[in-house]
């Protein structure tokens, strides 16, 4: 009888998460994004300390991005990083980007330039989903939308001010989010050992 019940609860707990899973909206238009984004208090310098990937070439580790806003008013950023290239040549990759408002001031198409633009085809989207803007900052960008309106391929870094990582306060927070946007336990851990400087460059031309 004792067994029956454990098998019973086990089989609740089960059905519970699956219930979670399917009643979760992911749809990537209903992505909710930071509500009265802030650009200006958003610039400056972000050190990757998490990332989700896409399919393809992409940065590895060591990734500091820095974000600037001119007198117009126009956004900006520079970001650099450890990437394989050409199957298995390791270089830092110094890219230039440039950013496209919309109508929502924390959604962008965001447009790198020079050798970066192999990184990328087109314009990818850039949503700030969350930032407290002095200590961690979520990001999320689709590039491909399934039939269903879920993202079939995209990627997301989560960032923060401290080179270090996340200050423990902060992490619920950014674990939530990343619920939200349908992304837990896809992430793999951004390495700052210092290598940037070891390797050769793809420089903006």
């Amino acid at each position: 009888m004792l067994f029956c019940r454990s098998n019973m609860l086990r089989l609740t707990i089960a059905l519970c998460v699956l219930a979670i899973g399917w009643a979760q909206d992911c749809q990537v238009s209903n992505i909710a994004v930071k509500e009265n984004f802030d650009k200006y208090k958003y610039a400056g310098t972000w050190y990757a300390v998490a990332k989700k990937d896409p399919s393809g070439l992409f940065l590895l580790d060591n990734i500091v991005a820095n974000y600037f806003v001119d007198e117009d008013g126009r956004m900006t950023a520079t970001a650099s990083g450890r990437v394989i290239v050409l199957n298995n040549w390791e270089t830092c990759a110094n890219m230039f980007a440039s950013f496209d408002e919309t109508s929502d001031p924390a959604k962008f198409y965001l447009k790198y330039w020079g050798a970066a633009a192999y990184l990328q085809s087109g314009y990818d989207d850039y949503w700030v989903i969350d930032t407290d803007y002095d200590n961690y900052a979520v990001h999320y960008a689709c590039r491909q939308l399934d039939t269903d309106g879920t993202c079939l391929d995209g990627y997301s870094f989560i960032f923060s001010r401290h080179p270090n990582g996340l200050r423990p306060e902060d992490q619920s927070i950014v674990t939530q989010k990343k619920q939200e946007i349908c992304l837990l336990g896809k992430y793999r851990r951004v390495a700052h050992n210092g290598k940037r400087a070891d390797y050769g460059f793809l420089n903006k031309k």
